[in-house]
């Protein structure tokens, strides 16, 4: 049985203090969730202090990106030991904006998720299809490289223990959703050519979906047999939204 993960990507959003006043308000109002894990991804700089405000809580930390190297000179960049140092369990890799505006590619997403990997962190790997390659009627195509090339050549316990995001590029931030029939059509295809390529991790593994979750539409999404959580956006910058995405079976 995989158990349901709620991941918040608070993207550019909230100072220190924002992101602690929120892990405050927010362990009080899901303290007694134990059917869900519950993730928080905030900025580098509020990664310390919500570490610190989340310990005696169940929810868990994640980083919203990460570099391959754990040392040297990558003026901007971030490795996994500095992410594990500042309590991280947890990292998103090649999310669509990163793969938009910063050049991303499956390539950097394989040796991220490795590095990932090897310093004990958990990656959510992020595939997904745009507007213009759905209308071409691509998307299995699109997935099938992401995946296939995003998380190449692991053993078969590490692909077991990945998360694997979904994230239609055209439902995020602007609203739209997949149908809930559309998101278990690409949810169910990607536990396929996960099957193909690490055999039983492929009933292990978690895929969350990542386009426009919301209060309204996470009930019917988690009905699906294989989506197993959500990662969730802008309804994760507001406490009353993202505990109903958490207690999405009440």
């Amino acid at each position: 049985m995989r158990k349901p993960l709620m991941a918040g990507n608070w993207k550019m959003n909230k100072t220190i203090p924002d992101a602690v006043s929120f892990i405050k308000e927010l362990k009080n109002t899901v303290a007694d969730v134990k059917d869900v894990e519950i993730l928080v991804c905030p900025t580098f700089t509020a990664l310390y202090a919500v570490n610190n405000e989340l310990k005696n809580s169940s929810a868990k930390l994640g980083a919203q990106n990460i570099f391959w190297e754990e040392k040297g000179a990558f003026t901007g960049e971030i490795s996994p030991s500095m992410l594990k140092d500042a309590g991280c369990s947890y990292v998103i890799i090649g999310h669509s904006e990163r793969r938009q505006y910063f050049g991303e590619t499956d390539e950097t997403v394989n040796k991220k998720t490795k590095a990932a990997i090897a310093a004990g962190l958990i990656p959510i790997v992020c595939v997904g299809e745009t507007l213009k390659e759905r209308e071409e009627n691509i998307t299995f195509k699109i997935i099938e490289k992401q995946v296939k090339e995003g998380i190449a050549n692991l053993s078969v316990q590490e692909a077991e223990n990945i998360v694997i995001a979904y994230e239609p590029v055209w439902a995020i931030g602007t609203g739209k959703t997949a149908t809930p029939e559309q998101a278990q059509e690409v949810h169910e295809f990607i536990r396929k050519i996960y099957r193909q390529m690490y055999a039983t991790a492929a009933d292990k593994v978690r895929i969350l979906y990542g386009g426009s979750v919301n209060p309204c539409n996470v009930s019917d999404l988690m009905k699906k047999n294989d989506i197993d959580g959500g990662l969730v956006g802008g309804a994760s910058l507001k406490i009353e939204d993202f505990a109903k995405l958490i207690n999405f079976a009440k």
